[in-house]
């Protein structure tokens, strides 16, 4: 039950009325007609900008369009009072029964309450993560992990056909460093003095994969040449450090459906076939590209390249697959792989990128626009650096990592719950300040112990409902006569349940699984102002002894809340909390 489309149906309704009767002219586009909360809650409970968009199309006035539109919907009868506000919106008040409905309606449907048909079962692949196999994933991962994560199961939860994909980046020159780093750990498990120059891992998180190359191969690569051990060093290494993330990954409750390998692409003509395809559209051309923009390099020169013509798709300026000594460019393999992704059929894909990846979002969204000719679109969301305190100062590095905080880290100080709520306390392309005291504090301050706090206080009312005998299954609450549900914290609390429908299509229209997270802030508010009236208006209190019945509808109101926020906690990964330690 969406009370918002359903409310929205009746207004499309009493607008085709009064076009039947001349009051509006006919052919007019109701596309942008919406209903949605006022700004202001005192203006009451729902509000239509109906006659302000079709003023000018009607050729008429936004109040006279929201008078005649007043007095059709005053006569339905769920809808108390219409009223015409400033030049022409129309505000509405609803009766205490549609509110009350939706209460019933959250205890009948349980945890498909608020699920959606919206993406129609399109097929969306989301790529998160992907980092470089290079070290154990550090708090940047993390966010993009969670926010991928997240995204993926809101996107779920409203009716698409969710693909989780992390993409492994094991192609490129930083998986030879890693396989040298890993060779410098081999020699010191055999008992050498080694050190680590710049560009090398020295983190110690090699050693134990040192080791464990002593343990298969032996002595046989001791004081040998790179020709002799690289390239099996190299897979080794990669293996070892994706089993690795793969446990980081799991520790946050993370698991992907596909992991894909950019070595895959080479050697196999999948970046060949992919450029092929940009050549037969007349997007492949050599030539040479400008100068860039600010300083020039010392060392810059034109040179002719193959380049693809990315600027017919949106793109800033044509992009370089490969270079003058015919090698691909890193651009190629990224445009293979979304070539595949496009050939396996989806309809939508959505790529989790750091914020240093910012220069990437037009030369991919060019790709993908030309690849599939226009049919697929590509969502680049951007994460945001995330910044760490303890005790008032920012968090040292990691020496198990030796350059950065690791999720392991992060995750073991707080636990992975508590990790992922703060991560999408913050919209994912704002800046994120983590302090590891403030996340553990219990108070309204920390938003994830105030929303647990508000599920497990629903269930500490349960619990003493069934050591009183009051039956409080979700069948018999539904059944609850809830007619006397009226005071001004419930209906408020009735009203933020009715939202959640509304606001997961939101959510997803626009991936933004952060939104979730806010809503559920909001709601365990109204929930525990409702729980703090009744500290001192006894008539609120959810037991009201020796009468079941009173008792069962007030019950009912709060379970209908808990209800929401488990389905919205699991969004997020987070599984709701039972009572509060």
């Amino acid at each position: 039950m969406n009370l918002f489309t359903e409310l929205r149906a009746t207004v499309l309704e009493a607008l085709t009325s009064l076009q039947s009767e001349g009051v509006l002219p006919e052919g007019l586009d109701f596309a942008n007609v919406a209903v949605e909360p006022p700004r202001d809650a005192a203006h009451g409970d729902m509000a239509t900008n109906a006659a302000m968009v079709l003023a000018k199309p009607a050729k008429m006035k936004p109040r006279d369009i929201a008078d005649a539109l007043a007095q059709k919907l005053t006569a339905v009868n769920f809808i108390n009072v219409a009223e015409v506000a400033g030049p022409g919106f129309l505000n509405l008040r609803l009766a205490p029964d549609m509110w009350q409905g939706v209460v019933k309606n959250a205890l009948s449907d349980g945890m498909a309450f608020g699920r959606s048909t919206l993406g129609k079962d399109q097929k969306v692949n989301v790529e998160y993560v992907s980092a470089n196999p290079t070290g154990p994933l550090h708090v940047g991962h993390t966010r993009g992990a969670v926010f991928g994560d997240a995204l993926a199961s809101l996107l779920d939860y409203a009716g698409f056909d969710v693909t989780r994909e992390y993409y492994i980046n094991d192609g490129g020159a930083q998986v030879d460093v890693l396989a040298r780093s890993v060779y410098l750990r081999y020699l010191e498990a055999h008992g050498q003095e080694v050190a680590f120059e710049d560009g090398t891992y020295p983190g110690d998180y090699l050693i134990e994969v040192g080791e464990a190359l002593k343990a298969k191969v032996g002595d046989a690569f001791v004081d040998k040449g790179e020709q002799f051990w690289l390239e099996e060093v190299r897979d080794f290494s990669t293996d070892a450090m994706m089993a690795l993330i793969r446990e980081d990954l799991a520790a946050l409750g993370v698991e992907m459906d596909v992991f894909y390998s950019e070595k895959s692409l080479y050697g196999t003509g999948q970046i060949e076939a992919a450029i092929a395809d940009l050549d037969e559209k007349g997007l492949i051309y050599e030539g040479t590209l400008p100068p860039p923009k600010g300083k020039l390099p010392e060392d810059w020169e034109a040179r002719e390249q193959t380049l693809f013509k990315s600027t017919d798709h949106g793109d800033d300026v044509d992009r370089p697959v490969k270079k003058s000594d015919g090698s691909w460019t890193y651009f190629a393999p990224d445009i293979a792989y979304h070539y595949d992704k496009v050939s396996r059929g989806f309809d939508a894909l959505i790529d989790v990128f750091g914020a240093d990846h910012g220069g990437y979002v037009k030369r991919m969204k060019a790709a993908v626009s030309a690849l599939s000719d226009g049919k697929v679109s590509l969502d680049i969301k951007l994460t945001q650096l995330v910044k760490l305190y303890k005790n008032g100062e920012p968090f040292k590095m990691s020496k198990r990592a030796g350059t950065f905080v690791t999720l392991r880290d992060v995750v073991d100080q707080v636990g992975a719950d508590v990790t992922r709520f703060v991560m999408l306390t913050r919209k994912n392309d704002a800046p994120l300040d983590f302090d590891f005291d403030k996340v553990l504090e219990q108070s309204k301050d920390n938003p994830v112990f105030y929303v647990q706090y508000a599920h497990a206080r629903v269930c500490s009312v349960l619990r003493k409902a069934a050591e009183a005998g009051i039956a409080a299954d979700d069948a018999t609450l539904a059944a609850a006569d809830l007619s006397g549900m009226a005071h001004e914290a419930e209906l408020q609390l009735a009203k933020k349940i009715a939202e959640w429908p509304r606001l997961v299509e939101i959510a997803a229209r626009n991936n933004e699984p952060h939104r979730v997270a806010f809503y559920l802030y909001e709601l365990a508010s109204d929930l525990h102002a409702l729980w703090n009236r009744g500290n001192d208006d006894v008539s609120l209190r959810f037991l009201q002894e020796g009468n079941t019945a009173t008792s069962q509808a007030k019950i009912a109101l709060i379970r209908a809340a808990a209800i929401v926020i488990s389905s919205g906690l699991g969004i997020l990964g987070i599984k709701p909390a039972e009572e509060m330690r």
